[in-house]
């Protein structure tokens, strides 16, 4: 059995927004293009979830799951999906803590309301 990497999961995941994207088009909703992409996964044998909560502790005391991830592709891979005019420099941050605080290597940010999807597509590594 092949062990699949971040890589190949993120090939994947372009795959799956580019059919997305193409299907519907700019200016939806956020949850229009998330379900779409859980569905888009489901069907490719990839293993999704969503809204999954992120732990975040301060001085080792557990500060409850004040964060959610909108889409984890198989325990390797967080997706954020936004939907809206521009990409701001906080949601690269909000994506970069989300990594470090899981420890996960590989996450992208993907904006559907643009009419450059190729722009739109984020790839952010940790650098652990």
């Amino acid at each position: 059995m092949k062990i699949i990497t971040e890589n190949d999961i993120s090939y994947k995941i372009r795959g799956a927004i580019f059919d997305v994207y193409n299907h519907f088009g700019p200016g939806l909703f956020e949850s229009v293009y998330k379900q779409a992409l859980v569905i888009h996964f489901i069907e490719q044998g990839l293993i999704v979830e969503q809204e999954v909560g992120i732990p975040a502790t301060f001085h080792e005391k557990d500060l409850g799951l004040g964060f959610r991830m909108d889409l984890f592709v198989e325990k390797k891979v967080i997706i954020e999906v936004k939907s809206i005019k521009l990409l701001a420099n906080v949601h690269h941050k909000q994506l970069l803590t989300y990594l470090k605080l899981t420890g996960l290597k590989l996450g992208i940010l993907v904006n559907f309301n643009t009419n450059d999807l190729n722009k739109s597509i984020i790839r952010l590594v940790n650098n652990l």
